[in-house]
């Protein structure tokens, strides 16, 4: 039987699947609207999810928000809206999230802090509009040099507002409703992780496995709690929660639920520049490949990332060579440093 959240395929259809998801980064893979049978059109799939979207795609952009993950900016805001989540290593050895935001745009989300050049690679692959408070002179002219569109409080975007009950720089919230008026949409290159293909969509019938082949896939190792590192002063904390994934120590109004979780690990640069306390700014590289462990209902699979470029899909191999595809559904992704991060799972 194929796992329910993380499904392996097998090698008599990889090649063909394989080149499905990661087909060129130079040229954006349109949505499907090709027939499939007599007339029968291809079931359209969020590039965020990889779920059937039955009534076509949103018409607004793909928003990623900058949210502050620590107790001064708690209670995070929507965080359980988001549709995808990446935790970043950010400076003195704190994280902050980046929330993707496409099927449901909340009127209030936050609490909003700044963007670093790490939120390239993770805005990229499906055309992202980054949303943050500000940023370091230099981090925002990469960003914009890389083809992100930004909207800035600094800079005068719409929609921003401030938290009574907070102070700042932890009291920004954003209304993405208002903010989608001034945001134009652009074509998406292709899907966010290697999705498996719903019914009726494009590769649906390909990814279909005999029987016979299902019982060689790898599988998960059983798990029901994670610890994550990213330094010695942030760790998060995991466990599974019926079928999803949630953390025990985060610091949401109502916590995001993952279908999946994904702990990649990646190799961390120097941004070039410091914090205002002298701390030097870290910038991740997600792009390349490195070891990956996706956590789901079934437990925790072993894996190896590869991600092209900056706007490239994210795919899996286990350790044998077979791809691995994402079950559709809310997926948070750990983007841990290589050599100074660690996962523990129970």
């Amino acid at each position: 039987m194929l796992s329910r959240r993380v499904a392996v395929l097998v090698p008599a259809v990889a090649a063909s699947l394989v080149l499905a998801a990661c087909s060129s980064d130079s040229e954006p893979k349109a949505e499907p609207e090709a027939s499939k049978g007599a007339g029968a059109k291809l079931v359209q799939v969020s590039p965020v999810t990889g779920e059937a979207l039955p009534d076509g795609p949103p018409d607004n952009p793909v928003f990623v928000v900058k949210i502050e993950n620590t107790a001064n900016g708690a209670p995070q805001v929507a965080l359980d809206k988001a549709d995808l989540v990446v935790e970043e290593l950010v400076e003195g050895g704190l994280t902050r999230l980046a929330a993707l935001y496409y099927s449901e745009l909340p009127d209030q989300v936050g609490h909003v802090r700044s963007m670093r050049a790490t939120d390239i690679g993770i805005a990229a692959p499906v055309a992202g509009q980054i949303v943050a408070s500000g940023g370091a002179s230099g981090t925002i002219r990469k960003v914009k040099k890389a083809g992100i569109t930004v909207f800035s409080e600094d800079e005068g975007a719409a929609g921003f507002s401030s938290d009574p009950a907070k102070v700042r720089p932890y009291n920004r919230l954003i209304d993405l409703q208002r903010l989608d008026k001034a945001a134009k949409v652009a074509p998406i290159p292709g899907p966010y992780l290697s999705w498996t293909p719903v019914k009726g969509s494009e590769g649906a019938e390909e990814s279909a496995a005999p029987e016979s082949s299902a019982s060689a896939a790898p599988k998960p190792t059983p798990a029901s709690t994670a610890s994550v590192r990213f330094s010695p002063f942030s760790t998060t904390q995991w466990k599974r929660d019926g079928d999803t994934w949630v953390r025990t120590n985060g610091h949401a109004a109502k916590e995001f639920k993952a279908d999946t979780l994904v702990v990649m690990f990646a190799d961390v640069g120097d941004a070039g520049y410091t914090d205002p306390a002298g701390n030097p700014v870290p910038e991740t590289k997600m792009k390349g490949s490195g070891r990956a462990v996706l956590l789901t209902a079934d437990g925790a699979l072993e894996t190896t990332w590869t991600k092209k470029s900056n706007d490239s899909t994210i795919t899996f191999e286990a350790k044998d060579g077979t791809p691995v595809r994402v079950t559709p559904g809310k997926t948070w992704i750990e983007l841990v440093p290589e050599g100074d991060g660690a996962l523990d799972v129970g």
